[in-house]
This record gives structure tokens, sequence and C-alpha cells, in this order.
């Protein structure tokens, strides 16, 4: 989502009393709120795919799956992650976390930067967080960062499958980018007509 700066500096608690009232939402940093744009069909439809095989995945466990309506504080900052899993948060806010488990953003052109560099540098101060994961909408790419692997970067692609080991789950990509439609697929589509056929 496209962030474009609403006001200059507020409180934290000014920040979240009106999250609770505004229309749009809004992302905090040190002090400057953000509103965020809409997104693409694309970016809809990876968000929807992860949230479903992670949800169905952790139905019977004790993680909660949340999908960019929940905040996440990380110092000084307040983001709406595209997809959370918060595993041990019982006596947290219900609006916004400290202890995700599992962080996924689907980029765009207009979020990369921030993506890419303010948010994994604020996410991987916390403490409970065990991987981030960035996915790209515009072609078929996956980049995983793990604790357990001081934050190296790890890169799939079609055909490929990638394991969250903080939940325990295999994820194919192909099957993460099901009908979204960027040049990647469209080669695939065509590659499967072709063997078909």
């Amino acid at each position: 989502m496209a962030l474009e700066r609403a006001q200059s500096f507020i409180s934290e608690q000014e920040y979240l009393q009106g999250e609770l009232i505004a229309e749009l939402r809004h992302e905090y940093i040190d002090g400057q709120v953000f509103a965020m744009a809409g997104t693409s069909r694309n970016h809809n439809l990876l968000v929807s795919n992860c949230v479903q095989r992670i949800a169905n995945h952790l139905q019977a466990s004790p993680c909660m799956t949340f999908s960019s309506e929940i905040k996440v504080k990380a110092g000084r900052c307040f983001f709406y992650p595209d997809v959370m899993v918060v595993c041990d948060d019982e006596q947290g806010d219900d609006y916004y976390t400290d202890k995700p488990t599992l962080i996924i953003e689907v980029l765009s052109k207009s979020t990369r930067r921030l993506d890419k560099t303010t948010k994994p540098a604020a996410y991987k101060t916390l403490p409970s967080l065990r991987e981030y994961v960035l996915i790209e909408q515009d072609h078929v790419e996956v980049e995983l960062f793990r604790r357990s692997q001081n934050w190296f970067a790890e890169h799939y692609f079609l055909g490929d499958s990638f394991n969250l080991e903080s939940i325990g789950l295999t994820v194919n990509v192909t099957d993460l980018y099901q009908r979204v439609d960027n040049e990647d697929m469209r080669d695939y589509q065509q590659q499967l007509a072709q063997q078909a056929g």
C-alpha cells in the first residue's frame, strides 16, 4: 500500500486515538503519520492466498493470523503488515501487537523502499519475530529472512517450495501465486497449456 504523509509530528497516543475514528488507515513512523492508499488485485490475491494457507494450517493451534487490519508496534513505529501471525500475546491490545512471530509484506512500487529498509530494521528489534517475508507482485519471487539465519535473505521462484519454520508450514511458490496475473505467471500458464496440448 502506498503511503502519503498526512500530518506533522504527533504523539503515539494521539495516533492510536486517531486510528480508532479514521476512515483511512495510517502508519506511524517516529512521530509522523502516513496515510495508506489502496492496493491492486494482484496484491489482494497474494495476501488472500497467504492468509488462507496459513490460517488453515494454524486452525488448531494457539497462533492467530491477521491481514492488514491489526497494527504491529516496533519501537517508535506502528505498521499494518499485509499478513501477520501472533502466537503469544494473551495480554495484548485489541488494535496492535508487539509480539509477532511471522510478518509478510507484499511489495509494490510505492512501498518497496519502506518494506525493504525502514520496516525490516524496526521489525528485527522485536524479540518474538522469527521470520520476515517479502513477496513480489509484478513478478514471481519470494524473499525470506530468518532470525535463526541472522536475517540472511533466501530467494524462491516458480517451482520452488519454502518452509516457514516459525509456524511449521511448507509453501509452494506456484500455489502462492495462484490466479495472480503477471508476466511470469502468464508464461507459466502458457507452458502448461503447451505441455497439455
